[in-house]
């Protein structure tokens, strides 16, 4: 039958609607970043002595 939507067909329409919502809202996250990290925005303090992900924690600590 030409022209009908089988079940196969509303799955795959399915499966593509969240692709492309998911892809816009990565998408947005990324460009959220960027704009943040533009604007001098950022996660980090500047304040290493008490960053546990620093690697100048240890470094500043035995000077």
């Amino acid at each position: 039958m030409i022209g009908c939507i089988t079940n196969t067909d509303t799955a795959n329409i399915s499966t593509l609607i969240i692709g492309i919502v998911l892809a816009i809202i990565v998408g947005l996250v990324i460009y959220s970043m960027i704009k943040d990290k533009k604007n001098g925005k950022s996660s980090c303090g500047g304040n290493c002595k008490g960053c546990s992900g620093c690697s100048m924690r240890d470094f500043e600590n035995k000077s």
